[in-house]
C-alpha cells in the first residue's frame, strides 16, 4: 500500500499551467527519485504535497497521504501533519533556518509543538538528533547559530529538524546540491539509514542522475510539468528509451570539446609562494582568545597564461580563502602572491587597480551576486570602472552588447532585470561581466554546482570556448570531479589548508596518490557505476 499517492495532479499559478496530470506514489521504506531540469515542476510537486503553494496557485487532481486527502485538508490538519508525519528538507539551508534562533531551539521547536514535551525533554531529544546527523555536542553545542556553521553543517541541522519526530514521509529537495562529494555521500548514507530504520518513505528531488540512481528504487522524470517516464530506476536509466531521459543522461556525462593548445610559455601568470592565512579564534573569555585558526597552510603553486587549473577539496579545506587571496580580496598572514610578475601582497587598493583589470571572478550564486534593482547593462558593465580610461556611454553599451553576444545572449537583454532570466542565463550574465575587461585570469567559484545537467553542459562548453578564443586562464574551485575532468588541464587537491597533490587532471583523477584525493574520487557519484551496481543488485 502506498504512503503517498499523487493522481492526475495539475497546477496553475495565475492561469499559467505549471503541472499537468502528475502521477506518482511512494511506499513505506521506499525511495522515489523525482528528476528534471530547473522549471520542470519538481519543487512545485513537493509544495503541493506539503500544501505550501503560492496564494495564486490552483491545484486539481488528488494527493493522498496515509489515507488523508491533502488538497482538501484544512490548515489545522496540515499543521498537525507538517513536521510530524511529513518532513521536508529544503534546498537552501540558510534560508530554511531562522538566523536569530540557535540550532538547539530550532530542532526542539517542532518536538515541543507536536509532543507537548517540556523544554528540557525537547532539548535532550534535539541533542540526540544532532548527534545522529553527525553534529556532536563537543563541537556543536545547542547554543550555536546558523551563521556559525558551514553549508554542510547547516544542511545537517535542517535534516535533524525534518527527522526529529521520525516522519512517515520525508521530502528532500536537492539536499546535497552545495555539498562536497564526501559530505554528500555521508548525507545520502544518513538518509538511507533513516529510511531503513523507520520504514520512512523518501521523495528525493534532484537534478543529479548519478545521486538518484544510487539512492532511488523508482524514478519519475519530469519535463515542463509533465511526466516523461517513470518506473524502476535501473531499467529506466540503463534502457534510456525516452529521448528526454537519454538527453539528461548524455548531459550529465558531457565533456566539452576542447581543442588541444599549448598554454603560455615564459613568465607565470600567477605565483603563490609559501602563503599562510590565520584567523583569530573565538574568545575563551573576556580577555582571552583560543589559538588562531589556520585556513591556508604554506601553499605554493603557479599558473601559466591560458591554463585551466581545478582546485578541489572538501568544504572548509581553504579553497575559497586561497582564491580570495589570489584575487587580492584578502591578505595572507605570510607568504607572497605575484600576478604577471608584480607582487600583490601588501599593496594598497590604488596600487592594485592595474591588476584588477586582468582578474575577474564568477560566483557560485549568480543571482546573489547581482543587485536586483539594476538592469543588465549596468551589472555587466560594473568591472569597467577599473579601466584606466572609462568608456563613453555609447561605447560602454557596445561593450556590454558584445559581451552578451559572446556568452550566447542577446544585446536586447541588457535592458532587463536579473529576475527575468533563468538560473543558467544568470550564470551567463555573470560570465559576461567577468570577461568584459578581457581579463587574463578568471576565478570560478563552484560556477555550475547549482545548475541542472543540461544548463551545466552549456556553461562548461562556454568556458571551454572562451578559453580557446580569448586565452583566459581559469582557476576552478569545485567539489565536482566531473567538472574538473571536463574542463581543466591540471588539478590541485587541497586538504586542511594544504595542497596535498597536484598533476595532470587525468593522472590525478585516474591514479590518485594522496588519501584526500582517493576519498574524493571514491565518494564522487558516477552514473555508469551506479547503473551497473543497481543492475547487479537486481540480478
Amino acid at each position: 500500500m502506498s504512503l503517498l499517492e499523487i493522481d492526475k495532479l495539475s497546477l496553475t499559478i495565475g492561469g499559467t499551467p505549471i503541472l499537468r496530470d502528475i502521477e506518482l506514489s511512494v511506499a513505506p521504506g521506499e525511495v522515489m527519485g523525482l528528476v528534471g531540469e530547473s522549471g520542470s515542476g519538481k519543487s512545485m510537486t513537493a509544495l503541493a504535497v506539503m500544501q505550501l503553494l503560492p496564494w495564486a496557485a490552483h491545484a486539481s487532481g488528488r494527493v493522498t497521504f496515509d489515507g488523508i486527502d491533502i488538497l482538501a485538508a484544512s490548515e489545522d490538519q496540515m499543521c498537525a501533519l507538517r513536521g510530524d508525519d511529513i518532513g521536508m528538507v529544503f534546498q537552501e539551508p540558510m534560508t530554511a533556518l531562522n538566523p536569530v534562533k540557535t540550532i538547539g531551539e530550532q530542532v526542539a521547536e517542532g518536538i515541543r509543538w507536536h509532543t507537548r514535551a517540556s523544554r528540557g525533554d525537547a532539548e535532550e531529544r534535539a541533542r540526540k538528533m544532532l548527534d545522529r546527523v553527525g553534529l556532536p555536542a563537543a563541537q556543536f553545542p545547542l547554543s550555536r547559530y546558523p551563521h556559525e556553521l558551514s553549508g554542510g553543517q547547516r544542511q545537517r541541522v535542517v535534516i535533524a529538524i525534518a527527522c526529529a519526530l521520525k516522519p512517515k514521509l520525508l521530502i528532500a529537495d536537492e539536499p546535497t546540491t552545495a555539498l562536497d562529494v564526501v559530505l554528500q555521500a555521508q548525507i545520502l548514507d544518513l538518509l538511507r539509514d533513516l529510511v531503513a530504520e523507520n520504514r520512512m518513505g523518501l521523495l528525493l528531488i534532484s537534478h543529479d542522475l548519478a545521486v538518484v540512481t544510487e539512492m532511488a528504487d523508482r524514478i519519475t522524470i519530469l519535463r515542463h510539468g509533465e511526466v516523461m517516464e517513470a518506473g524502476d530506476t535501473a531499467r529506466i536509466l540503463s534502457g534510456q528509451l525516452h529521448p528526454y531521459t537519454r538527453q539528461l543522461a548524455q548531459a550529465s556525462m558531457h565533456v566539452p570539446a576542447r581543442a588541444r593548445h599549448s598554454v603560455g610559455q615564459g613568465k607565470p601568470l600567477v605565483e603563490v609562494e609559501s602563503v599562510t592565512r590565520d584567523y583569530p579564534a573565538r574568545r575563551i573569555s573576556l580577555l582571552k582568545r583560543g589559538a588562531p585558526i589556520r585556513a591556508v597552510d604554506d601553499v605554493s603553486f603557479s599558473m601559466a597564461p591560458g591554463q585551466s587549473v581545478a582546485l578541489v577539496g572538501r568544504s572548509g579545506c581553504g579553497k575559497s580563502t586561497l582564491a580570495r587571496m589570489v584575487l587580492a580580496l584578502d591578505r595572507p598572514t605570510s607568504g607572497t602572491i605575484r600576478f604577471r610578475g608584480d607582487t600583490l601582497t601588501g599593496k594598497s587598493e590604488a596600487e592594485l587597480r592595474p591588476a584588477r583589470r586582468d582578474m575577474q571572478v564568477v560566483f557560485q550564486d549568480p543571482y546573489g551576486s547581482f543587485d536586483p534593482r539594476q538592469k543588465v547593462e549596468r551589472l555587466v558593465a560594473e568591472p569597467l570602472h577599473v579601466l584606466e580610461k572609462k568608456p563613453a556611454p555609447a561605447a560602454r553599451r557596445e561593450m556590454v552588447a558584445h559581451a552578451l553576444h559572446e556568452v550566447g545572449l542577446s544585446p536586447g537583454d541588457m535592458d532587463k532585470y536579473p529576475h527575468e532570466f533563468s538560473g543558467g542565463q544568470r550564470q551567463r550574465l555573470s560570465i559576461a561581466r567577468a570577461i568584459i575587461t578581457r581579463p587574463k585570469l578568471v576565478v570560478a567559484d563552484e560556477p555550475v554546482s547549482a545548475l541542472d545537467v543540461s544548463i551545466r553542459a552549456q556553461i562548461l562548453d562556454l568556458f571551454a570556448e572562451l578559453n580557446q578564443k580569448l586565452g583566459i586562464a581559469y582557476l576552478f574551485i569545485t567539489h565536482d570531479l566531473t567538472v574538473a575532468r571536463a574542463i581543466t588541464d591540471e588539478v590541485m587537491v587541497m586538504h586542511d589548508g594544504k595542497i596535498v597533490e597536484r598533476g595532470r587532471t587525468s593522472e590525478v583523477l585516474d591514479h590518485p596518490q594522496s588519501e584526500a584525493a582517493k576519498a574524493l574520487i571514491t565518494a564522487a557519484p558516477d552514473l555508469h557505476r551506479a547503473i551497473a551496481k543497481r543492475l547487479h543488485e537486481q540480478g
